[in-house]
């Protein structure tokens, strides 16, 4: 038998599946497969999810594992911000070690275990790097400029100042009221950019933020092969970089800053260091629930209730519980 883990970062819901279990790993092809079928809100398992991470060994030295990440709709991410802490719980209940490299598509990336959010709320930290603002490393086009910081982009839309960034997911930030935030544009905005557009050809996470204090937002995000998410890791993190750069008498370096959003609350830490900029990502990694399968159901893209044994884990109340005890900040529908 095959086994299969639910789990969140805040509330962003993911499947894992560690590859090096498998008598047979899973082809390209049937990954995606099985990503569609799993993540179809539904049709799927539980509710489906945003995505399947994807844990494989790792050829590179010092580095423990690698972590793949397939969007709900197929696509491949180069890395996922919330994703990479709960499979960072998974190979550290899996080896014992407390701090470790996971490789990801673009960078091997460091993650640790933290303390506990709450009781029964287990989180971790992980890197948030590679980070660059050029054009080509998003990409964007046809915008009149090479980089966008805190500008006015007036192809994208009317009063809105954007600033865009690559963690090496590309996104792009815009800071506002709660009115706009709640409102109908990050909807249109994302749809846009991530269809056939002149701007964004690869699509763009794009992340509405409202100021709430001295090192405190609130961030939303429509997510490039998702669509409205609870959180986005990276998209939390890139929006954090960007609150510390254009906001500095609001945000500070190498100090926490508290990001809440529709499925929590998360810590970042913004660095510079040796002419670059990365950030750390502290949140919870939660397992829902585990499953058992015939590894032919996976290859199949064939997981359902009539042959998969489901084990609750009981650690989503104790997330609940925290997220209830969060202040309140600013109120959305995901739809």
């Amino acid at each position: 038998m095959a086994q299969l883990l639910k789990v969140h970062g805040s509330q962003n819901q993911f499947f894992i599946l560690d590859q090096t279990t498998l008598d047979k790993q899973l082809t390209d092809p049937e990954l995606v497969a099985l990503t569609k079928q799993l993540t179809n809100p539904d049709t799927g398992m539980l509710n489906g999810a945003d995505g399947l991470l994807v844990v494989n060994d790792s050829s590179h030295d010092g580095v423990i594992a690698q972590m793949r990440v397939i969007n709900a709709d197929g696509s491949e991410a180069s890395m996922c911000g919330n994703g990479i802490r709960t499979v960072a719980r998974y190979v550290a209940e899996k080896t014992g070690q407390k701090e470790f490299k996971i490789e990801t598509m673009k960078a091997d990336l460091q993650v640790a275990e933290h303390a506990p959010f709450a009781d029964g709320v287990p989180a971790f930290a992980a890197e948030i790097s590679p980070v660059k603002f050029n054009k080509e490393a998003l990409p964007f086009d046809n915008l009149g400029r090479d980089r966008i910081i805190d500008e006015y982009v007036p192809e994208l839309a009317p009063k809105l100042k954007f600033t865009s960034v690559a963690v090496p997911n590309p996104h792009l930030i815009a800071f506002m009221d709660e009115a706009t935030i709640a409102g109908p544009l990050l909807g249109e905005l994302g749809r846009y950019l991530n269809g056939d557009n002149p701007y964004f050809t690869d699509g763009v996470n794009v992340n509405f933020a409202k100021i709430l204090g001295h090192n405190e937002l609130f961030v939303r995000t429509f997510e490039r092969g998702v669509g409205f998410t609870n959180a986005c890791g990276t998209g939390m993190s890139a929006t954090t970089l960007a609150f510390a750069i254009t906001h500095p008498d609001q945000a500070d370096f190498d100090q926490p800053i508290t990001v809440y959003n529709p499925g929590g609350m998360v810590k970042t830490i913004v660095h510079f260091a040796d002419h670059r900029y990365w950030i750390e990502l502290i949140g919870n990694a939660t397992v829902t629930h585990e499953l058992e399968v015939d590894e032919g159901a996976l290859h199949n893209a064939n997981v359902t209730a009539d042959n998969t044994t489901v084990t609750e884990t009981g650690e989503q109340a104790s997330y609940e519980k925290f997220v209830n005890e969060l202040p309140k900040t600013v109120d959305v529908n995901l739809k």
